[in-house]
């Protein structure tokens, strides 16, 4: 432990936020960027957080959209948001307690509990700002996954 949070809980705060940002950068739904980076390169980002998380945001984005040729999308959650717009800190908060809470529950590895939530129904509801299904609470949000809808 170094600080508040546990290393890795941080590390994997950082590839959500990641996801994220690379995700409103393009124009995309988040699962196509988890996609198109796989798993490889998921655990490569994962290894090196704490450097990339003192790099340039923009150009990490930069970089791994050039190395996978990551296209612009026609998603755009922020432009069709109504009210406060989350960052893609508060997003990869959000995301992060989710795939932490889902890893303890069912002792699976970091990334591929990321890459199942990001392919999963729940990310289409956390990535509408419209609903209120990212300001749940973490125990709810676990919950509602592990049930395969909202409760």
């Amino acid at each position: 432990m170094n600080g508040r949070e546990d290393k890795k809980l941080n590390d994997l705060f950082f590839v959500c936020s990641l996801i994220d940002y690379i995700a409103r950068q393009t124009k995309n739904e988040r699962k196509i960027i988890v996609n198109a980076l796989g798993k490889r390169e998921l655990e490569h980002i994962y290894d090196l957080a704490d450097i990339y998380h003192s790099d340039n945001i923009d150009k990490v984005t930069s970089e791994l959209l050039d190395k996978y040729s990551i296209r612009t999308g026609n998603f755009d959650n922020v432009a069709d948001c109504k009210y406060r717009i989350p960052t893609h800190w508060d997003m990869g908060k959000v995301y992060h307690r989710l795939v932490a809470d889902i890893c303890k529950i069912d002792n699976r590895e970091v990334i591929d509990v990321l890459i199942d939530v990001y392919n999963s129904w729940i990310s289409k509801s956390l990535d509408d700002y419209n609903s209120s299904m990212y300001y749940e609470n973490p125990s709810y949000l676990c919950a509602s996954y592990k049930a395969g809808k909202p409760l």
